[in-house]
């Protein structure tokens, strides 16, 4: 049966405290609402409708790379009056799935058996079963244990405030029934609102089954309405994270202190240690170790690769067997062959470096190709950028670039050239040579340092 997804995403967030809209708000580097659309992706659906209400012009601009159809909110009259607004685009015969852009951990299993349920004819709920449900609304259940309502918190009697089973506000149900029910909802509330929820008692009072799904995760739909359950959600997607991570053959030094902020896979046996962060897509070969504190963003890391504390990688492929860092900076565009050594306070941007090649300390190499078996001793520059253009430096394999060197681009090293230490190189070095480019040493007699008066 085709599929419309509904993401109710008009409130405006007063408890964050932020000038952002609350779908806007960031969760391991992604707005919530993106996380909503991306899970709701994985049920194929025909159409996805969102609710916009409050910065809605600054929401729909934040989601222009996206195939979405928005839907005004003009007044925020509750969450029924919200899909009321979407139904009139939604054909009969579809399946509508309703969701909220500030509930992001929602895993698509527990949607696509909502979506099962409701494709039978049922009106499908999710529901959790809380130690403390406060806030949430409370699943009724008659004599014979079947779903009979839902009442909301600021409605409930004592009694009902004693229900543990919550409602989680995501259901689906057949559009040409769910128009049916609203059609009966009205503002019989503290708030004056129209309640999703009172659609419950359409459906029972039409003798539709009402399926309560219990979720697996209570994290799952867990929701945002202040930076303090912000917190609570990001660490629970930093949990599921984790937990993907040693699934997949990982040893984490800690769970709790790692952060997951994109699609990451791993080989068999790596190891990663306290406080990395991984960014984007990220892909770390069998037996990859990461050091402390490293920062990983949109980079493949080849297998046995040791990757040493406080290092930092961005946009880059890494070969098998490297040994990066500690404190090392792969910028954009970098590429290593195997066995390359990058080493302390090294920076590498928009330059591949061959097989076996060293750059041990204190270095920068920007828009260079480096050979294989090349020496770059510490402090060695390549002079890239004269304020207006970039320029490439070319080392050849074996050469030996010694300390302190200065090669002024666009300039090439032969192969086999050895780069005396100290040098300014701004022609080719030839091949299999010595190369120095030094200022003749003196020493001025009778000269006296300047003291303070």
């Amino acid at each position: 049966m085709p599929l419309s997804v509904v993401i109710l995403a008009a409130g405006q967030g007063r408890r964050m405290n932020s000038d952002l809209p609350k779908v806007l708000q960031l969760l391991a580097g992604k707005p919530l609402l993106q996380h909503v659309i991306d899970t709701a992706r994985r049920l194929e659906p025909a159409d996805i409708y969102v609710v916009y209400g409050h910065g809605g012009a600054r929401v729909q601009a934040a989601f222009a790379h996206e195939r979405l159809d928005w839907v005004l909110q003009a007044d925020q009259l509750g969450t029924g009056h919200a899909v009321m607004q979407a139904l009139p685009l939604i054909p009969d015969d579809h399946t509508v799935l309703v969701l909220y852009g500030d509930v992001p951990l929602v895993g698509a299993s527990s949607l696509g058996e909502l979506v099962h349920n409701a494709d039978s004819g049922a009106l499908a709920l999710l529901t959790v079963v809380l130690e403390d449900p406060a806030g949430y609304g409370r699943i009724l259940r008659d004599a014979a244990g079947a779903v009979s309502g839902i009442v909301e918190h600021k409605d409930a009697t004592p009694a009902q405030l004693a229900l543990r089973e919550a409602n989680s506000g995501l259901m689906a149900a057949r559009a040409i029934r769910l128009r049916e029910w609203l059609l009966d909802v009205g503002p019989n509330n503290a708030q004056r609102e129209y309640y999703l929820t009172d659609v419950v008692a359409g459906a029972v009072k039409s003798r539709t089954q009402v399926v309560a799904i219990p979720v697996a995760h209570p994290v799952e739909v867990l929701g945002v309405n202040d930076r303090v359950q912000l917190a609570r959600v990001e660490a629970g997607y930093r949990a599921e994270r984790a937990e993907e991570l040693m699934l997949a053959g990982a040893t984490l030094a800690d769970p709790l202190r790692i952060d997951v902020r994109g699609e990451v896979t791993v080989g068999r046996d790596v190891f990663i240690d306290v406080g990395a962060v991984l960014v984007g897509r990220v892909h770390l070969g069998a037996r990859v170790q990461v050091g402390p504190y490293c920062v990983i963003r949109d980079s493949r890391v080849g297998a046995d690769t040791e990757i040493r504390a406080n290092s930092v990688i961005e946009d880059a492929v890494v070969g098998d067997d490297c040994r990066i860092g500690p404190c090392a900076r792969l910028r954009p565009g970098t590429a290593l062959g195997a066995h390359v050594h990058v080493g302390n306070f090294v920076e590498v941007k928009n330059s591949a470096i061959g097989p076996g090649s060293k750059v041990n300390h204190l270095s920068y190499l920007g828009d260079a190709t480096v050979g294989a078996q090349v020496n770059v001793g510490a402090g060695t520059i390549t002079c890239n950028y004269d304020g207006v253009n970039k320029s490439a430096t070319v080392i050849e394999d074996g050469a030996f670039i010694g300390s302190g060197s200065m090669l002024v681009a666009p300039v090439r090293i032969g192969a086999g050239a050895t780069i005396g230490a100290g040098s300014t190189i701004t022609q080719a070095a030839a091949g299999g040579k010595l190369t120095l480019a030094r200022a003749r040493q003196l020493t001025v007699e009778n000269w006296t340092r300047p003291t303070r008066k």
